[in-house]
């Protein structure tokens, strides 16, 4: 697995005029993320911490924050969209803090979190393995990880089909479905080589399940095996 331990692409720079851009579609998709929040808050203790990683303009980290007592933190390379999340969940009267830093080397301490979740980004990562191992890192034994992506086995006409239900239309559109094409399919992981990486991570495995257009990994911070008496 030493091919994709590293990618040479960092991807496309997220800052400006282009982080903008990119919060006014996905803001078109705010159903999904409240949605995917409440998936998660019906599986999180009370006051439980949550690490978003790559959360953009913070869009599933303010819906998860407004469902619970849960302490939310993001955490993104991008400063553009640091300051955008941070002043959406002022907006919204949240308390999630956002933070910039890299995926491989997150700026936050061991065992701290009972979920971390990344969201159409893990495909864009230049050092995944170590941005897997930081994950496992940062959870608490027993806590969970969930990397939701696209599949780079994925059809183009499934990829038209949830472009187009977007309904975001005009020249966005097209970029959207050009953006796809020729970047983002491009950096995405089959489900063999998402399990492979996954196997060769602390995390040693994990499960995955298919949607439309991509992929649901779960992984798992095992509890640490108690010491046999002597």
């Amino acid at each position: 697995m030493e091919a994709a331990a590293k990618k040479p692409y960092r991807g496309i720079s997220m800052e400006g005029a282009l982080a903008t851009w990119y919060a006014k579609i996905t803001q078109k998709d705010l159903n999904e993320f409240e949605r995917l929040a409440r998936e998660l808050a019906a599986t999180l203790p009370r006051n439980a911490r949550v690490l978003e990683i790559a959360p953009g303009p913070g869009y599933l980290s303010v819906a998860l924050a407004k469902l619970g007592p849960f302490k939310i933190t993001g955490l993104d390379i991008s400063e553009s969209f640091v300051r955008m999340a941070s002043q959406y969940a002022k907006r919204e009267g949240m308390a999630a803090r956002f933070i910039h830093g890299s995926a491989s080397e997150i700026p936050l301490e061991d065992g701290l979190f009972d979920l971390v979740v990344c969201r159409a980004a893990f495909k864009n990562f230049s050092e995944p393995l170590k941005a897997l191992n930081e994950m496992h890192r940062v959870l608490k034994p027993g806590g969970r990880a969930l990397i939701i992506d696209l599949r780079k086995d994925s059809s183009w006409e499934e990829i038209v089909a949830y472009v187009d239900g977007l309904h975001v239309g005009g020249m966005s559109t097209w970029m959207m479905k050009f953006t796809f094409k020729h970047m983002l399919l491009k950096r995405a992981y089959t489900e063999e080589q998402m399990k492979a990486l996954t196997r060769e991570s602390d995390f040693e495995g994990g499960e995955i399940v298919k949607s439309a257009i991509g992929m649901e990994v779960t992984l798992v911070r095992r509890e640490p095996v108690a010491e046999q008496a002597a």
